[in-house]
């Protein structure tokens, strides 16, 4: 089996453990990402997934307006369309909010981060292919939670009981990815993911360089400040570029 076969097959594996979890109040609408948005998700790992990689980047989880949408991590409506030459079909969450509705590759509107990440990487690289030849970017979680007023939740909004599974599944899977991608850098973007990142090299017990790069979400004053030109630093400093 392929590379991008085993990594779709995991992601379906850790689909089939979340599906079946619950979330209480704040919670009031979960999108499992990699059911309605799977040609997405799909399509990138075959593209872009079927081989070892020098750099595993690792996101939280879907933002409402890129991989909620399109299925791609951090997956900008633009850079998916333009840059990868991805076109996938996206399907509706069963319990879609009335505020936060996919509309898949119609979607208007902009994913900050996305448009940060995926900009600063189509502009060191041209072409799409010579950037996924080393790199790969994947989220961590592929939940995206609303409360009832249609505002996003980050994992720190879910009750810790709840999250005890959600970190089992999705920690079981990243371990997968690296055992299967077997990179030399494991980079997180932002604080949290590093430390998953760091938490499954120890469960490994495998060599590779734990990093991180600043979270590009406009929510981060830093981020405001110059994203591209402080991700780009810390990644020359790292010794990936």
């Amino acid at each position: 089996m392929s590379i991008a076969s085993e990594l779709i097959r995991a992601g379906m594996e850790l689909a089939d453990e979340l599906r079946q979890l619950q979330f209480s109040d704040p919670v009031t609408n979960t999108y499992l990402t990699v059911d309605y948005a799977s040609d997405g998700y799909e399509s990138y790992l075959r593209k872009f997934g079927n081989s070892k990689k020098r750099v595993l980047m690792l996101g939280m989880n879907p933002g409402p307006y890129g991989m909620a949408q399109t299925g791609v991590p951090f997956g900008e409506i633009g850079l998916v369309r333009d840059w990868m030459e991805l076109n996938p079909k996206i399907g509706k969450p069963a319990n879609e909010h009335p505020k936060r509705p996919i509309t898949g590759m119609d979607c208007p509107k902009s994913e900050v981060s996305g448009r940060r990440l995926w900009g600063l990487f189509s502009e060191k690289f041209p072409k799409a292919e010579d950037f996924f030849k080393d790199h790969l970017a994947i989220n961590f979680c592929p939940l995206i939670w609303m409360k009832d007023t249609g505002a996003n939740l980050t994992p720190d909004k879910i009750k810790a009981t709840e999250m005890v599974a959600v970190d089992s599944a999705c920690q079981k899977h990243l371990r997968r990815l690296i055992e299967l991608l077997e990179p030399q850098y494991l980079i997180g973007v932002g604080a949290y993911a590093e430390k998953k990142m760091a938490l499954a090299k120890e469960e490994l017990g495998v060599d590779g360089t734990i990093g991180k790069i600043l979270h590009p979400s406009p929510a981060s004053p830093a981020a405001n400040r110059g994203w591209a030109e402080a991700a780009e630093k810390q990644l020359r400093e790292l010794g990936i570029w």
